[in-house]
């Protein structure tokens, strides 16, 4: 395997993880019943978007390298939201200790 062709590879597996969270996605709806973001679709986003930039600088493709790597930046911030979220509505084991007492 040549340099380009592993570059290649790559760059498709990227394209695959990043394709692979709209199923994610569309499994989890249809389980809900309901449109659904699960958080995983955030951490394949995530992975398959490094790649995918990665890749594209590889290219030198500035068209490839904007998008993705805007697109990084939206995920990122999806996470740090949902987490945020999480740390206001779970008692901290202090609050839960306060509340068996």
């Amino acid at each position: 395997m040549t340099l380009d062709q592993a570059w290649l590879a790559f760059g498709l597996l990227g394209q695959l993880i990043f394709g692979a969270r709209f199923i994610v996605q569309w499994i989890a709806s249809e389980k809900k019943r309901e449109s659904h973001i699960p958080i995983v679709f955030w951490y394949l986003s995530i992975v398959g978007g490094i790649i995918t930039t990665a890749y594209a600088i590889h290219k030198r493709d500035i068209v490839f390298i904007i998008g993705q790597g805007a697109g990084l930046v939206v995920y990122i911030r999806n996470l740090m939201l949902i987490y945020r979220a999480e740390r206001r509505t779970t008692p901290t084991a202090a609050e839960t200790r306060a509340n068996v007492d």
